[in-house]
This record gives structure tokens, C-alpha cells and sequence, in this order.
């Protein structure tokens, strides 16, 4: 009997644990499609990086344009333009702006035209706990990595559960640190000037160029 009552909590569980796991996929899947039916977005954003062990605790804003990959990109005092072929970042700063060509060898990286569906490859997914964000219904999807190698040990990926847009990513690192990117401003299909991703050198007159390739 004890063995049969064994049995029939495994399955429980698996079934369980499968259509949670189908819930989740659902959801993605609506995120994804949801996001391609935008010509363009606009994401005002906050940044914070935490780790208690060695006392940092950072806090950052940035924006972020996207139209299909090309984005404008400005975080921490530095600008990213990408036009769909080569990428230009802009330090001010030291008023050098460094050029090189797409490099898609690093598919772990969230990079700003992956930010919204990075999801997609190399996790597994289940469905997480739902939490009321001001009045909005925050619904996390827990994502772990299928490398075994990926420094990260898990992420939660905070998606409105009423707009199916995402609101925030939480990255939890197996070195202890947790980065948090939270949307505070999402905007869709705005008027956009044709030399949007256009980088002009023109503008930047005494800028040192450093082209990598």
C-alpha cells in the first residue's frame, strides 16, 4: 500500500511539475509574440548589482531604442549604437568611441537586442511565484541554465501578467551576485528619424577612433 501511495504522489508530482512547466512556456511564448508585433520600443530602465560578501552595492539608470536588432543604447555615461552591421561605443569621458563588428560568439550574453527574448535558448523554465507590484500582477518564470559551466545559477523573469510585457529580470550569480534590471518606462512604435542608428562621425570631432576590425 505504502509502496502504490509512493507511486501515485511521484506521478502527482511529475504531472504536476510537467504543466507547470507548460504554464510557464505558454507565457514565454505570449512575451515573444508579443514583442514582435512592436515596429519598435523605448525602455526607460534601473539597474542595481549587489553582492553582500564583498560589500558592493551599485545603482545605475539607462534607456535602451530597439528596432529588430539595431538599438541605441545609453547606460552609465557610455553610448552603444549598433546599425545591424557594426557597433559604435561612445565614452565621453575619455572621448574615445571603439568600432567593431557584430560578435555573436557569446550566446550567454543578454545583450540589448537579445534583452527581450533571451529566454528563449539555454534554460529550463518553470513557473514561479505571482506578485502585486503597485496595483500590477507581476508573474516570475524561474530560468536556469542548461550549461553547466553558465556563472549564473538562476534567473526570474517578472512578466505583467496583464500586458505580457516583462517588467524585470533578477540574476542570481553562483558567486553570490544579484543584478536587477527593472523597466520603469516601456514605450512602443514611437516616430523614428531614418538616421536613428546611424553613427556620424562628424558629431564627435576630436574623438580617438579605435577600430578593433
Amino acid at each position: 500500500m505504502n509502496k502504490l501511495l509512493s507511486i501515485a504522489l511521484f506521478l502527482l508530482v511529475s504531472f504536476n511539475s510537467q504543466a507547470q512547466d507548460k504554464k510557464a512556456k505558454d507565457l514565454l511564448d505570449q512575451v515573444t509574440a508579443k514583442i514582435k508585433t512592436y515596429n519598435n520600443i523605448t525602455i526607460d530602465f534601473k539597474y542595481t548589482l549587489n553582492n553582500s560578501k564583498e560589500n558592493i552595492n551599485k545603482e545605475s539608470k539607462g534607456n535602451l531604442l530597439l528596432e529588430g536588432n539595431k538599438y541605441v543604447l545609453n547606460f552609465m555615461g557610455v553610448t552603444k549604437i549598433f546599425d545591424g552591421k557594426k557597433s559604435y561605443t561612445i565614452v565621453p569621458e575619455d572621448e574615445e568611441i571603439t568600432v567593431s563588428s557584430l560578435d555573436d560568439t557569446d550566446e550567454k550574453a543578454i545583450t540589448p537586442s537579445k534583452m527581450l527574448t533571451f529566454f528563449n535558448n539555454g534554460f529550463k523554465f518553470s513557473w514561479d511565484i505571482l506578485q502585486d507590484v503597485k496595483g500590477r500582477k507581476i508573474q516570475y518564470i524561474k530560468l536556469v541554465p542548461t550549461n553547466a559551466k553558465d556563472q549564473r545559477k538562476e534567473i526570474l523573469l517578472g512578466i505583467d501578467s496583464q500586458t505580457k510585457n516583462i517588467y524585470n529580470v533578477i540574476e542570481m550569480g553562483k558567486n553570490g551576485t544579484k543584478t536587477t534590471l527593472t523597466v520603469n518606462s516601456f514605450k512602443t512604435n514611437q516616430p523614428l528619424s531614418k538616421n536613428q542608428f546611424t553613427f556620424v562621425a562628424s558629431k564627435y570631432p576630436n574623438y580617438y577612433i579605435n577600430k578593433i576590425d
